[in-house]
């Protein structure tokens, strides 16, 4: 039988058909702009730092005895960094460059910073992070980003004291929570917090978690469709460590003594916290937000002075620890995840540093990088490959360093290291870089050199230095022009009269 269409039935279908040709570009255009947003929404930052933590103090970064469960998973989903560099070998430098992705030497921040009330003879008592250093948190509150301090500062010697020196705010957190150095009397029930400007008081918990909880109410108060920073700074496990029973109970029988089972405690209280802030990131939505995890420096040493008893950090075989030039004092575990977007997935030896966040989350969010000497660099490309060529070396020029060679600098994989020598004797260890002593530091030659391929030989157990006499020679040269770049930048402390 022959169908023949009733009137006006071709044009019906030819107009059906073409509503839903419209319908379906509406639908696919709706789509792409909806992805595209979203590809250039600006991602949420957070960045977490222990204190202390050593090199080889998570189990996926080769601990045989703390479980950090936690923190492996994020290294299984994202970037697991075994390169990555703290900017010194000392807490307040190190958190001063990881905020202004300078060379600390540059802001005057050359050893920890001391309490403010006793003058000291070398200045070193009104040392502190100056207002005109810019941070990430401003830059990223100048594009509309929220922003929230949770934990340590150690930035200036005068805390929460803005007539002497600026506080946590005036870098550009809307929002802080934090002690000057450490968690006191020690992590447990800590009563030295200050939220804001005003004393906390006393506490019930032990500090890693109470930092987590601060972090996790202020998240709940924002805007969902507002950016955030937020900085998680841990005290763990800097002492005076105290962990919770339970976790102390079940190392016990893997530890040597119970000061050791408390570190190991330590450190899964704070995986355990990290785990806890992760969870509330993935159940409220927030799956645009790119996490970094790290350590300010290499582990303390045990028994170094009467408190460091508990210090049982390791640095999976690296030279040295907490102070020192080698790589265990400033060669630290580093984590990159970016929950939600697609990004390199697996381990990577490119050599990172803390002073690459600064130009890399200013060109996340859209904000303009500081118009000073910046010694970081951009990592958008490297969190897609994980492979990256420095475009300036790595150095650190720690005076006080317990190490006998307290200038360093890595280039590619080679690392020289020096002594400073001035007149006929060596430059003696100092804490502070001031007027009195400003000529010889200027003055001081850099001898004594040691030259190590990290590649090969990442413990530096052999100097090349007789061995590779071009390399020797072309690293010397570097080092002494990045030096002297560094020294003619670097702040003087001198004291005004109402100091």
């Amino acid at each position: 039988m022959n169908y023949s269409p009733q009137p006006g039935q071709v044009e019906r279908t030819k107009f059906n058909r073409m509503r839903s040709y419209i319908v379906f570009l509406l639908v696919g255009l709706s789509a792409l702009f909806s992805c595209k947003e979203e590809i250039e929404r600006p991602p949420n930052i957070v960045v977490i730092l222990c204190d202390d933590l050593g090199y080889g103090d998570l189990s996926s970064f080769g601990h045989p005895k703390i479980q950090t469960p936690n923190l492996d998973g994020l290294a299984a989903k994202g970037m697991k960094l075994t390169n990555f560099y703290s900017a010194a070998p000392v807490c307040s430098p190190s958190r001063v460059g990881l905020m202004t992705g300078r060379s600390p030497n540059r802001a005057g921040i050359y050893d920890f910073i001391i309490g403010g009330n006793n003058p000291r003879l070398n200045n070193r008592d009104i040392v502190h992070m100056q207002a005109n250093e810019e941070t990430i948190p401003a830059r990223l509150k100048s594009v509309g980003y929220a922003t929230c301090l949770s934990g340590k500062w150690h930035c200036n010697s005068h805390f929460n004291n803005p007539e002497k020196q600026p506080t946590p705010d005036q870098f550009g957190f809307d929002h802080w929570f934090a002690t000057h150095n450490n968690a006191a009397p020690s992590h447990e029930n800590p009563n030295n917090f200050v939220r804001n400007g005003e004393e906390v008081g006393e506490i019930e918990g032990f500090s890693c978690q109470i930092v987590v909880n601060e972090a996790m109410d202020w998240l709940g108060k924002q805007k969902k469709d507002q950016p955030f920073y937020l900085q998680v700074t841990f005290h763990e496990p800097h002492v005076p460590i105290a962990s919770p029973p339970e976790l102390v109970a079940k190392y016990l029988p893997y530890a040597q003594n119970e000061n050791e089972a408390q570190y190991f405690a330590n450190v899964e209280n704070v995986d355990l916290a990290v785990g806890k802030l992760v969870e509330y990131l993935e159940k409220n939505g927030h799956d645009n937000t790119l996490i970094v995890f790290s350590s300010d420096n290499g582990p303390e040493t045990l028994l170094r002075y009467s408190k460091a008893i508990h210090s049982y950090g390791t640095t999976e075989g690296l030279k040295g620890r907490k102070l020192w030039t080698t790589e265990g004092g400033f060669k630290v575990p580093g984590i990159v995840y970016w929950m939600g977007q697609p990004t390199f997935n697996g381990e990577t030896d490119a050599v990172v540093s803390a002073l690459d966040l600064m130009p890399t989350f200013c060109e996340l969010a859209g904000a303009d990088l500081p118009q000073r000497e910046l010694d970081g660099q951009s990592l958008i490309n490297f969190l897609k490959t994980g492979r990256m060529t420095r475009e300036k070396p790595l150095l650190w020029a720690f005076y006080n360093a317990l190490n006998d060679r307290v200038v360093a600098m890595r280039d590619g994989d080679w690392k020289l290291m020096a002594r400073l020598k001035y007149d006929t004797a060596y430059l003696p260890k100092i804490t502070n870089v001031y007027v009195g002593n400003i000529d010889s530091v200027r003055n001081a030659e850099l001898v004594d050199f040691e030259l190590y391929n990290l590649a090969a030989d990442e413990n530096e157990w052999i100097d090349l230095s007789a061995d590779r006499p071009e390399e020797l020679a072309k690293m010397k040269a570097t080092l002494a022009t990045e030096y002297q770049a560094l020294l003619a930048d670097s702040h003087v402390w001198a004291r005004s009269e109402t100091q």
